[in-house]
C-alpha cells in the first residue's frame, strides 16, 4: 500500500497532474487557484519540464493548444474570470479535437465578484462556455483524494476523446488539507499519436484546424462531435449514491455541497428520518439516468447549490414533474451550513 500524504487540495492537484504524465503547464495567477502554479512551478523545474506564467490567461490555454496539437499532455488551471478568458481557446480546442485539462477553482461572480468559494460556473462549464455547439467533459470531485484520481482519469479521457476536460472544483476544495494517496507515476512515452503535429516525417503532413469556410465540413463536424458526447453518455457517466436505496427524501448536490448534504443525511437518519444522497460526478455527461431512477417514489428531492440554481435546471430537466423538487442556496461566497441545510429539509417535511 502507497503512503498517505496530508496535502492541500490545490497542490494535491498539481502533483496528480505530475504523476497522470503533465510535463508542461500554462497559466496567470488568479486566487484561489495559485498553489496551482505555484506548486507545479517547482515540480516541473525538478522533472524538467516546462512552466509558463504566461502574460495572460489568452495566451496561457493557447499555450496548452499548441503543445496539445503535438499529443502531448498539457495543462492550465485558473478561477471563475480567467477561465471565463480562456472559453474562446476552449472551443477552439474541442473544435480542433485537441486534448486538454483545464482546471477552475471557482470563487464568487459574476465580474471579478470576490474570492470567496462558489459554484456559479456550472452553465459556464456544463454548457460548452465559449461559442458554438460543442461541450467539455466535465468532473466535479468532492475531496481532495478525488480531485487527484480524477486529474489523473481527465488526462486519460482527453487523450481518449481528443478533447478538453474541465475539473470543477471550488474554493473550499482547493484550499482543504486531507491525506491522500498517489498512484505510481506514470511512464511518458516518447511516441505521438498519428494524427499530432509531429515535423511530418515521411509522411503526409497532418493539418488541425477550428477554421471550416465549407458550411456542409462544419456541419459534419458538429454532428461528429455530437456522436463523441453520446458515447460519453452512454459509457463515461460517474456518479455517487449515499444511502439512496430506503430514502424517503433525496438531495442533490456536487463537489463541497455534497459534502455537507452527505452530513445532514448521516444526522437526519439519526432523528429516523430516511434521507439519501446522489452526488454528480461528472457534470458533463449528467448521470439522468441515474437520477431518475433514484427519484423514484421517492417524497421529494432538494437541491443545494452554491449558485442561483444552475445544476437545478438539469435536475428538473431529468427529472420533470415525476417528484416534488425543492432548492436551497447561498451565492456570492457564502458558505452552506449543515444546520441550515437539515432546517430547510425538515421546514419541507412539515409541508
Amino acid at each position: 500500500m502507497r503512503e498517505k500524504v496530508l496535502m492541500m487540495g490545490n497542490e494535491a492537484i498539481a502533483e496528480a497532474a505530475i504523476v497522470a504524465g503533465c510535463r508542461h503547464y500554462y497559466g496567470y495567477p488568479i486566487t484561489p487557484q495559485n498553489e496551482i502554479p505555484n506548486y507545479i512551478s517547482r515540480r516541473l523545474e525538478e522533472l524538467g519540464g516546462t512552466f509558463i506564467q504566461s502574460e495572460s490567461e489568452l495566451a496561457a490555454v493557447n499555450m496548452v493548444f499548441g503543445t496539445g496539437l503535438t499529443g502531448t499532455r498539457a495543462m492550465t488551471s485558473s478561477s471563475s474570470p480567467g477561465i471565463s478568458l480562456k472559453q474562446e481557446g476552449i472551443s477552439y480546442l474541442a473544435a480542433a479535437e485537441v486534448p486538454a485539462v483545464i482546471v477552475n477553482i471557482m470563487r464568487g461572480g459574476p465580474g471579478l465578484g470576490g474570492i470567496g468559494p462558489s459554484q456559479s460556473d456550472y452553465f459556464q462549464a456544463v454548457k460548452g462556455g465559449g461559442h458554438g455547439d460543442y461541450h467539455s467533459f466535465v468532473f466535479a470531485p468532492s475531496s481532495v483524494q478525488e480531485s487527484v484520481d480524477v486529474v489523473i482519469d481527465a488526462f486519460d479521457i482527453a487523450d481518449k476523446y481528443r478533447t478538453p476536460v474541465m475539473i470543477l472544483g471550488d474554493g473550499i476544495l482547493g484550499q482543504l488539507m486531507e491525506p491522500v494517496v498517489f498512484p505510481k507515476m506514470k511512464e511518458i512515452k516518447n511516441e505521438r499519436p498519428k494524427w499530432a503535429l509531429t515535423g511530418c516525417k515521411g509522411r503526409k503532413p497532418n493539418v488541425i484546424r477550428s477554421l471550416f469556410l465549407d458550411p456542409y465540413v462544419l456541419e459534419n463536424l458538429n454532428k461528429r462531435l455530437e456522436k463523441k458526447y453520446d458515447k460519453w453518455k452512454k459509457d463515461e457517466v460517474r456518479y455517487e449514491e449515499y444511502c439512496v436505496k430506503d430514502a424517503d427524501i433525496l438531495f442533490v448536490a456536487y463537489g463541497t455541497l455534497a459534502r455537507i448534504c452527505k452530513a445532514v443525511v448521516r444526522d437526519a437518519r439519526k432523528e429516523g428520518i430516511k434521507a439519501g444522497l446522489i452526488r454528480p460526478i461528472t457534470l458533463f455527461p449528467f448521470p439522468e439516468e441515474a437520477l431518475k431512477k433514484s427519484a423514484r417514489g421517492k417524497k421529494f428531492l432538494l437541491v443545494v447549490e452554491m449558485s442561483m440554481g444552475q445544476m437545478l435546471e438539469d435536475v428538473k430537466l431529468a427529472i420533470g414533474d415525476s417528484v416534488p423538487i425543492h432548492f436551497y442556496s447561498r451565492t456570492g461566497g457564502v458558505i452552506i451550513t449543515p444546520d441550515e441545510v437539515y432546517g430547510v429539509m425538515k421546514k419541507y417535511l412539515k409541508m
